[in-house]
């Protein structure tokens, strides 16, 4: 089921609420409070972002200004510290005068009690394994709604009773502000660093990512990836408590009681079998080891809410994939160009890098931290690397000597350059990669724009060997 949201969160009627950030998500949770009959104060520090909401019946409140001891709750976007590296002010006076700090999700959670909820986290593949379950379940004729960090706001969903299930792709950040959500089924993939800086260091990150499994109990499943540190230490503790049932996943090895591929073969173990399910080698839209992990995690999920086996793997047969992770754009002069704009790390990058054998690599933006660490092993690959945004000096240095390198600046410079690199160098199985191993913000408001701008650019592109027809100049482009 898919369209607009009607859900009511009646929990709060009748008393004051505020929600802080009013993009998508806290639109629609100022439009569900007030659905609810809550007395909503909401506040956004961008002035475009409260005419937009203002316009839309949304009352306004200056939560900077207010009387916080009339608050019931502040409701903030997850991207908006309360904690570290320092609070937002409106979420300082709010745990100042005692006011609980929440997200959109704990709502959804506090109004459809009755319905099923299966939560995903993780560093790295989360949107993947978010709409592969969608996919496969859906297929499997269960009622559906699929949201949270991926698509639609949690309460912008539509309302599920108890024969519906919510799949949710929960951030760290969102963790953190859902302290009482409880999720039937629980899946955590795997933990690299990343948004150190809003976790206070890499344990308050592996905590925060470990809360997907609060509350659970014997009726409930936690489905852990064991294929790095972290994720196994987690897993050894939550079998050691022998609470909830804890099935373990790996993407590249045998997991003993659990879901595991191995030599590419998907294997179901959790009835003590090891049955060969399906062969994932030849699956275009889920390549590489990460999407196996992704596949193995999904399956053991979907098992875990009472889809068939069979159904199962013919929905992961069918997925057709997501936009900007590691999406085949075209095949132009022989030459593929896939777009992983959502690869924000070097982890996320070294996934998709480890798939291809001739690649012309764009890298750049906005360094997260430990920049290119991790991806020495993977410079074979790598034909050529252009260079853009802000990391393009640092990330220069740190490939001078390893790969042949080209300092392009914008992402228009660097996807021609790569083709008429691509074209003169006639390497069999080409690609032009976008795995920027960076946030975009330095020059675009997202992962989604750059990679649709990438995406713009590909399908531009006349076929015919660059450079020959136009006077040296990639595809026509004024120099």
């Amino acid at each position: 089921m898919r369209g607009p949201g009607v859900i009511e969160v009646v929990s709060l009627q009748g008393r004051s609420v505020a929600v802080l950030g009013l993009g998508r998500a806290g639109l629609a949770t100022a439009k569900a409070l007030k659905r609810g009959n809550a007395d909503v104060w909401a506040w956004d520090d961008d002035a475009e972002a409260r005419r937009v909401a203002a316009g839309e019946g949304v009352p306004l409140v200056d939560l900077h200004a207010c009387e916080w001891s009339d608050v019931a709750a502040l409701v903030q976007s997850p991207g908006i510290p309360h904690t570290h590296p320092s609070p937002h002010p409106v979420a300082a006076l709010a745990r100042q005068a005692g006011c609980e700090i929440i997200g959109d999700v704990e709502l959804l959670a506090r109004s459809q009690r009755d319905a099923r909820y299966i939560g995903i986290t993780g560093t790295n593949g989360k949107s993947t394994t978010t709409a592969l379950i969608d996919h496969v379940l859906g297929a499997a004729g269960q009622r559906i709604e699929v949201g949270g960090n991926i698509g639609t706001p949690a309460l912008a969903m539509e309302p599920l009773g108890s024969d519906g299930t919510y799949v949710l792709e929960m951030s760290s950040y969102q963790l953190e502000l859902s302290p009482s959500v409880t999720f039937d089924v629980a899946v955590l993939l795997n933990i690299s660093p990343d948004h150190l800086e809003r976790h206070r260091g890499m344990s308050g990150y592996v905590a925060a990512k470990k809360m997907i499994f609060q509350g659970q109990t014997a009726a409930h499943t936690a489905i852990v990836c064991i294929d790095d540190a972290h994720c196994r230490s987690i897993f050894e503790d939550l079998d050691a408590a022998s609470g909830q049932a804890v099935i373990p996943v790996s993407g590249h090895a045998r997991a003993a009681g659990g879901v595991f591929v191995f030599d590419g073969v998907l294997h179901d173990d959790t009835e003590g079998r090891a049955a060969p399910v399906m062969d994932l080698r030849g699956l275009t839209t889920l390549p590489g080891a990460h999407n196996w992990q992704n596949s193995a995690a999904a399956y053991a999920a979907a098992k875990a809410a009472g889809a068939a086996p069979r159904l199962i793997a013919e929905g992961i047969g069918t997925y057709s994939g997501l936009a900007h992770r590691q999406e085949l754009v075209s095949i132009v002069d022989a030459i593929a160009y896939v777009n992983d704009s959502k690869a924000t790390n070097a982890d996320a990058s070294a996934k998709a890098l480890a798939c291809y054998d001739n690649v012309y690599w764009i890298v750049g933006g906005q360094a997260k931290h430990g920049g290119l660490q991790g991806l020495e092993p993977l410079m074979g690959r790598i034909r050529h690397a252009f260079l853009i945004g802000e990391a393009a000096p640092a990330f220069a240095d740190s490939l001078r000597g390893k790969v042949d390198i080209s300092l392009c600046g914008d992402l228009a410079t660097a996807v021609w350059r790569a083709r008429d690199t691509a074209v003169r160098e006639g390497f069999e199985d080409a690609v032009v990669l976008l795995s920027p191993a960076c946030a975009s913000f330095d020059q675009f408001a997202n992962f989604e724009a750059r990679g649709d701008a990438f995406r713009a650019l590909v399908e531009a592109m006349p076929a015919g060997r660059a450079g020959e027809a136009d006077g040296g100049q990639p595809g026509g482009r004024p120099s």
